[in-house]
């Protein structure tokens, strides 16, 4: 009875640790968002009659069918979207894995790669890369740009696959430093006698990696599919959300912004579920049996 009373009282207090660490975005949540929250669920199924009051009438689901049914570049925009995003993030995810199982190997300055790595937050992920891309990062008048003499000697279509190469990289280590990061602090948690036990029994590094390395630190792997997944949906470069933005707000179409936003958050909800469903058999929890 001790015993189970003990480990009773410890996942109390997990409990209890868990609630604490969440508290401030529930209050947070409590304050600021849950009005305009539910005042968004209101308005997506209303027309707004009158746009100083925001006084409107109820419509039903008209302004979803008119997402699907007469707007021409919304649904286009939502597939180029979901397929980009679809694509990039298990790029970003092994890319990260990769580059940070390269720092965590034996080399100098660990901490100043870190420090690269994390920079882009500090400069603020989202809206720096979003202006880099407007002024052309991927395209020969931006800020990466390819002499002419290059051209002159591969032509223009060598030039133009380099460029994009370039963009394409630049890209993914912008938007891969907070995922470096996490993979980092997995790796180096990871118990360095699973490692000696293994290479006592002659396991090569390959296997450890897919043995130990990657069981261990499975949770991180979940975290940051999730992460990107929800990073690439909700950035600012994202051409949906700034369709959403262009006709709910800048267009004072609110009602039908709405229901675009609502379109487009519940489908990210059904993704994000999917993969924690699909990947939870995958993952491994320390200290479970």
């Amino acid at each position: 009875m001790k015993k189970v009373s003990a480990k009773f009282s410890l996942e109390k207090r997990k409990a209890i640790a868990g609630w604490g660490f969440i508290s401030p975005w529930i209050i947070g949540f409590a304050l600021f968002l849950a009005y305009p929250f539910i005042k968004s669920i209101s308005m997506s199924f209303s027309k707004i009659t009158d746009i100083s009051t925001l006084d409107s009438v109820f419509v039903g689901f008209n302004n979803f069918l008119y997402a699907f049914t007469v707007d021409i570049n919304f649904l286009p925009m939502f597939l180029k979207t979901v397929t980009s995003t679809l694509i990039w993030t298990p790029v970003i995810v092994i890319f990260s894995l990769f580059i940070a199982v390269l720092i965590n190997g034996k080399i100098r300055g660990k901490a100043i790669f870190k420090s690269i790595f994390f920079l882009p937050v500090l400069l603020g992920n989202g809206f720096v890369l979003k202006q880099l891309l407007d002024m052309g990062i991927t395209g020969t008048n931006g800020i990466i740009t390819i002499p002419e003499s290059f051209y002159q000697i591969t032509g223009s279509l060598v030039g133009d696959i380099i460029l994009n190469f370039i963009g394409q990289l630049t890209v993914i280590l912008w938007k891969s430093c907070i995922q470096i990061v996490l993979f980092l602090a997995a790796l180096q948690s990871v118990p360095e006698p699973l490692y000696e036990s293994a290479r006592v029994d002659a396991a090569s590094e390959w296997v450890i990696f897919w043995k130990i390395t990657l069981p261990m630190i499975s949770p991180i792997v979940l975290l940051n599919c999730i992460y990107t997944l929800i990073d690439f949906f909700r950035d600012i470069s994202n051409p949906i959300v700034g369709y959403i933005i262009q006709n709910g707000v800048k267009s004072l179409n609110y009602s039908y912004g709405a229901a675009m936003g609502w379109i487009y958050f519940l489908f990210i909800f059904v993704v994000v579920i999917t993969v924690f469903a699909g990947m939870r058999k995958l993952i491994f929890y320390g200290g479970e049996k």
